[in-house]
């Protein structure tokens, strides 16, 4: 078994092991930090620190996981995601960075549309919870509807809310079925949105490990947009706000899709921190 002095002669080991295979170096960093359980800053901080046999193993293993083509988060079993630590596994996609813009976004808006405090949030297609739980604990005053049509992303969801101590109300089943006709003032969803045939561009690790109903749609990726966009008018309170993660090709479709079924709505599509169109925000005025 292989065995390290101390923490960096174990870091320079797997980042050397990791660019040979093909992989970011980076992810020796987020291993090391999982192992130790710290922070970026503490494992700078303990860098000449002796590893146990027991450390050195799991090190090595995780490393070689991750070399293998499994994404580091799966390996360690979490992602930080809008300031808080996310449990992730094999059941939901991994939070991604632009998605945290979503919820800024929502979170912004919610302070200028909305005069009253008691609010109904509906997130479809949850996933990991990212969303849900991340808008419940940024604005407790919400209350908190999530959706998902996998029993296994739930499961998962329900694990991160009670871990962060969020209030959801999660509920299994397709779109906006499970929301039984109440009505809401906020809907969100980053719904699966790659076409098909851009899969040939994809990497191997995200093909191989993260679920294809999280990550595929019909009709060029659009079909669950066009979906919501029928479906929302009857769901919505006034005021109201959607809030859409979108693929950066598709905002000028998305955002057709909803000003047809809200014609008075003030439908905008916003860029991420990278310059591409990543979110649509639908404003239903009273």
């Amino acid at each position: 078994m292989m065995t390290y002095k101390n923490v960096m002669e174990a870091l320079d080991w797997a980042s050397s092991f990791l660019v040979d295979n093909g992989r970011e170096e980076t992810a020796a960093r987020i291993v090391m930090q999982h192992i130790l359980d710290t922070t970026y800053a503490g494992v700078m901080l303990h860098l000449q620190d002796t590893l146990t046999a027991e450390q050195c193993e799991q090190f090595v293993q995780l490393i070689k996981e991750h070399a293998n083509g499994r994404p580091v988060q799966y390996c360690i079993g979490s992602e930080e995601f809008y300031g808080r630590t996310f449990l992730v596994d094999e059941s939901v996609l991994i939070p991604r960075p632009e998605t945290e813009e979503l919820v800024l976004g929502t979170s912004n808006r919610i302070k200028k549309i909305f005069p009253t405090k008691a609010l109904k949030l509906a997130d479809i297609g949850t996933g990991s919870g990212a969303i849900a739980i991340s808008m419940k604990l940024e604005c407790p005053e919400l209350t908190v509807v999530a959706t998902d049509l996998s029993a296994a992303a739930l499961a998962t969801a329900q694990k991160n809310a009670q871990l962060l101590a969020a209030d959801i109300d999660f509920r299994q089943g397709d779109l906006t079925a499970p929301l039984n006709g109440e009505k809401f003032d906020i809907v969100l969803s980053n719904p699966p949105y790659i076409a098909f045939e851009e899969a040939k561009d994809m990497s191997s690790v995200v093909l191989e490990h993260e679920p294809h109903s999280a990550l595929f749609a019909e009709e060029d990726g659009l079909i669950l947009y066009r979906k919501l966009a029928q479906q929302l008018p009857a769901l919505m309170n006034k005021p109201a706000l959607i809030g859409l993660e979108i693929g950066y090709t598709q905002g000028e479709q998305v955002a057709q899709f909803f000003q047809e079924s809200f014609p008075q709505a003030t439908v905008t599509v916003e860029n991420d921190i990278n310059g591409k169109p990543r979110m649509v925000f639908c404003e239903i005025d009273v």
